[in-house]
């Protein structure tokens, strides 16, 4: 299993909850070769929701264009200090992660 998502969430001024997430992954794009000249094949994040109270309020898609180790940011309306955010994802290969921070 991956590295744990290092997740903060911030209650703003007027009602808005920041969240800032660092997901720890290798994002290959299955377009570089090894030191043998084989091609290493794509393993990258595809898709990640985070939900706050069992409302989504995050969907993406993520393709093999997007960095080694990620870093999203994202804010909605709502959330209240002591609240949870869970963010989860799923890679190419079809391995999990999921993980949450409470809202500050």
């Amino acid at each position: 299993m991956a590295d744990p998502m290092r997740i903060r969430a911030q209650l703003k001024d007027g009602g808005i909850t920041e969240v800032r997430v660092l997901m720890a992954h290798v994002m290959e794009t299955g377009q570089r070769k090894d030191s043998a000249g084989k091609v290493i094949p794509a393993l990258h994040i595809q898709n990640v929701t985070a939900t706050w109270n069992g409302k989504t309020v995050l969907s993406a898609q993520f393709g093999p264009a997007v960095s080694q180790n990620p870093v999203m940011n994202f804010s909605f309306k709502g959330g209240a200090k002591g609240d949870k955010v869970v963010v989860s994802w799923t890679d190419t290969a079809g391995d999990k992660r999921s993980d949450e921070a409470t809202i500050s």
